[in-house]
C-alpha cells in the first residue's frame, strides 16, 4: 500500500522538477540526432537507444508532444519548432488513421497542445494556424469515433465502444484516454456524417464508450467473477459482434483477463478523471439523452473512485507498481507491498510508466473532489499523486545517464510476449524507457509546474476556446 506522505506541496518538488527538464531536454535532443527516422517512430529503449516495434505507429505524437510540452515548461523555443514542424510534416497519416483506437494518444498530444498553447496566449496566435490545428482535431475525432461496435450494456439498454485494432469484438482500457479526440471534436463544432448524410453525435460516441468501460472494463466488488474487486480492470473486453453481449475479459499485454495489468489500470485513473473535468464545459441539456448531469458525473467518479483506491492498495510503498498484480512470481517477492517496489529484484518487473500516468489521474481526481468540497478524500487522492510523482522524479527512475535517450527508466512494454530487453545477467527486464512513459512523466511535471507557477489549469479541453 503507498505510503502517502500528507505534508508534501507542489513547490516541495520546485527544486527536482527543475533538474528534470534539463534532463528532459537532453534527452529530446538525443532522440533527435540519433534515431533513424526511417525505422518508424521510437516505441521503447534497448541498452538505452530507444527503437522500434512494428505493431502500431501509437507513439509518435507521444515524441513531438513531448518537445512541445517541453516549450510550455521552460519557454524554449527550438522545442516548439522541433514540435511544431514535425506536428505539420509528419502527423497527418495519424489524423486519417481508421486502423488504431489511439487518436487521443497521437493528435491531442500534439495538435491539441499546439492549439492549447495559442488560446493560452503562449505561442503568437495565427489565425489560418489555428484553422489548421482545429481542422486536424476535428478530423481525428470523427475518425477514431468511426471504429464504432454496439453493443447491450448491462441495463439492457443500448450502448456501444470504440473498438481496438483487434477487431470490432475488443474494447481497450487504454481507450477511455482516446475519448479526448471525440470530445475537442464535438466542442469545436464538428459534424460526423454517416450513410445517407445521418449526423452522428460525438459526445454521444464519447460518453457511451466511457459508460462501456465503465461498465465492463472496471471492477467494483459487486460479485461479477471470483476475481471482482473494488477497482480492479481487465485489460480487455470481449464481445460477441452478432448479438451485442458481453462474453468475458480478457488481456493483451497484462497476465490474464483475471488479474489487473497496471499500466491499463492508470489509463482508467487518468482517463476518468480528466472526463469528469471536461464535463464542466459541457451544458446540462447536451447531458440530458443520457440520464442528466448527476448520473453521467456519477458513472465517471465512481470509475474514478475504484480504480485509484485499487492502485492505492495494491501498489508498494514508494507508489511504483509492479507489472500486474497477478503477476506469477509476485509471491517469491514476499512482503512486497509493504516496502518500496524493487526494480531490480529476480522475480517481477516493475512498470514506472504506469506510475507515471496513475499520479496524473490521482492528481487530477483528488483536485476535482476538492473543487466540489469533499477535501477530505479529495486531499488523499492529491497527496497521493504527489507522493507517487516524488519518487518517480529521483533516481532510479529518473535517467541521469547523458548517453541513455530514456527520460523515465524502468518502463515496461509487453511483458507476456517477452518484448523489453532483459539485461545480461538479470533474470527480468529493466532500465528501459518508452515513448509514453516519458511522454507522461513530463505531462505530470507539468501539471504540477503550471500550479507552482499559478499558470492555467492543464487540461485538454484548453485547446477549444
Amino acid at each position: 500500500m503507498i505510503h502517502i506522505n500528507p505534508t508534501l506541496t507542489p513547490s516541495d518538488l520546485s527544486a527536482k522538477l527543475q533538474r528534470f527538464w534539463a534532463l528532459s531536454a537532453q534527452k529530446i535532443r538525443l532522440i533527435e540526432q540519433h534515431y533513424d527516422v526511417a525505422n518508424g517512430s521510437p516505441v521503447f529503449t534497448v541498452k538505452g537507444q530507444y527503437t522500434t516495434r512494428g505493431w502500431t505507429e501509437w507513439t509518435q505524437g507521444f515524441q513531438f508532444g513531448s518537445a512541445i510540452l517541453q516549450f510550455d515548461a521552460t519557454g524554449e523555443t527550438d522545442f516548439l519548432e522541433y514540435g511544431r514542424k514535425n506536428t505539420i510534416t509528419v502527423m497527418a497519416p495519424h489524423v486519417s488513421h481508421i486502423g488504431v483506437h489511439d487518436h487521443g494518444f497521437n493528435n491531442v498530444s500534439t495538435y491539441g497542445n499546439l492549439l492549447r498553447l495559442m488560446h493560452e496566449g503562449k505561442i503568437e496566435f495565427n489565425e489560418w494556424e489555428k484553422n489548421f490545428y482545429e481542422l486536424a482535431l476535428k478530423i481525428s475525432g470523427a475518425v477514431q469515433a468511426s471504429r464504432w461496435t454496439s453493443i447491450k450494456n448491462r441495463d439492457g439498454g443500448l450502448g456501444g465502444f470504440i473498438h481496438s485494432f483487434n477487431g470490432a469484438h475488443s474494447l481497450f482500457v487504454d481507450t477511455i484516454r482516446s475519448c479526448r479526440a471525440l470530445v475537442v471534436s464535438h466542442q469545436l463544432g464538428h459534424v460526423f456524417q454517416g450513410e445517407g448524410d445521418v449526423k452522428i453525435n460525438l459526445l454521444e460516441r464519447a460518453l457511451l464508450h466511457i459508460k462501456a468501460t465503465a461498465d465492463f472494463s472496471v471492477f467494483y466488488g459487486e460479485g461479477r467473477d471470483s476475481y471482482d474487486l473494488w477497482g480492479r480492470t481487465a485489460h480487455e473486453s470481449v464481445f460477441n459482434t452478432k448479438d451485442g453481449n458481453f462474453r468475458c475479459p480478457n488481456s493483451q499485454q497484462g497476465y490474464t483477463g483475471f488479474s489487473t495489468w497496471t499500466r491499463g489500470l492508470a489509463w482508467a485513473m487518468c482517463g476518468f478523471p480528466e472526463q469528469l473535468e471536461a464535463l464542466e464545459s459541457i451544458s446540462d441539456g447536451q447531458l440530458v439523452p443520457f440520464g442528466g448531469r448527476e448520473a453521467v458525473e456519477a458513472m465517471m467518479l465512481k470509475a474514478a473512485r475504484a480504480t485509484c483506491d485499487f492502485y492505492i492498495e495494491h501498489t508498494p510503498t514508494n507508489g511504483i507498481p509492479y507489472w500486474d498484480t497477478g503477476a506469477p512470481n509476485l509471491h517469491k517477492l514476499g512482503d512486497y507491498l509493504n516496502r518500496p517496489a524493487d526494480p531490480f529484484n529476480d522475480h517481477e518487473p516493475v512498470d514506472s510508466s504506469a506510475a507515471a500516468i496513475g499520479a496524473q489521474g490521482l492528481l487530477r481526481l483528488g483536485n476535482y473532489l476538492i473543487s466540489k468540497g469533499d477535501t477530505e478524500s479529495g486531499k488523499n487522492y492529491w497527496q497521493a499523486g504527489l507522493t507517487v510523482l516524488n519518487a518517480l522524479l529521483e533516481e532510479p527512475y529518473l535517467s541521469t545517464d547523458p548517453n541513455h535517450h530514456g527520460l523515465l527508466l524502468h518502463s515496461i512494454y509487453h511483458q507476456p510476449n517477452g518484448w523489453d530487453y532483459v539485461p545480461e545477467g538479470s533474470k527480468i527486464a529493466y532500465g528501459e524507457s518508452s515513448m509514453w512513459g516519458d511522454y507522461h512523466i513530463r505531462e505530470a511535471a507539468l501539471y504540477v509546474q503550471r500550479m507552482i507557477n499559478k499558470e492555467p489549469y492543464y487540461a485538454f479541453l484548453n485547446c477549444v476556446k
